[in-house]
């Protein structure tokens, strides 16, 4: 058996001649006929090149008649891909010697000072969170301890936050959001001292 590959103006122009020669007891009700070669819109503009018209296939043997106006088709950039996860917030490193905001926390906690609910907000130092440009925060009900990259940058916000904290070295005391009495912030920071 010999399998033949119709051009496709050939197959077009049997598909349209099976469409519009179907005549019978459907043709009264026009909305179930089917569409004829004068009743279809025209393709959308999408730059590429039209499919030849049963008329001109028949008169062109084959050739494509250009078509007659510009395709109008918008230019558009490069689809961008998100990432599916945002990167992770890279913050800098405390200073060489200093202790970390943890290391703080327990030790206030070996000396009997109160530290409940400690929590680790480290994300707030970078750029999506408070942004202050700090390497570590741990939150207690007590006292919230801050770990600077310098010394520098850990003055500044101490003197910003005025009486309601205390430095030493890159590591801050902040008093604004606890409820530790003045009498007691003596005894933190004493600590603090002690870890050198």
């Amino acid at each position: 058996m010999t399998v033949r590959n119709l051009p496709a103006v050939g197959v077009l122009l049997f598909v349209v001649a099976l469409t519009t020669g179907c005549g019978g007891a459907d043709d009264a009700d026009p909305s179930t006929a089917a569409p004829s070669v004068s009743s279809v819109s025209a393709p959308a503009a999408t730059g590429l090149p039209e499919a030849p018209t049963p008329s001109a296939a028949a008169s062109g043997a084959g050739q494509v008649a250009p078509p007659t106006t510009a395709p109008s088709v918008a230019p558009q950039g490069p689809t961008q891909h998100r990432p599916a996860s945002p990167s992770p917030v890279v913050l800098p490193q405390r200073p060489a010697g200093a202790p970390g905001a943890t290391q703080v926390v327990d030790a206030f906690r070996k000396a009997g000072l109160k530290v409940p609910s400690p929590k680790d907000r480290s994300v707030d130092c970078g750029p999506d969170g408070l942004g202050l440009g700090c390497s570590e925060i741990v939150a207690t009900g007590a006292v919230t301890v801050y770990v600077f990259p310098d010394e520098t940058s850990a003055s500044d916000i101490a003197d910003t936050w005025g009486g309601q904290s205390y430095r030493r070295g890159a590591v801050v005391l902040n008093y604004l959001e606890a409820r530790t009495p003045a009498a007691d912030r003596p005894r933190y920071e004493k600590v603090l001292n002690s870890l050198g």
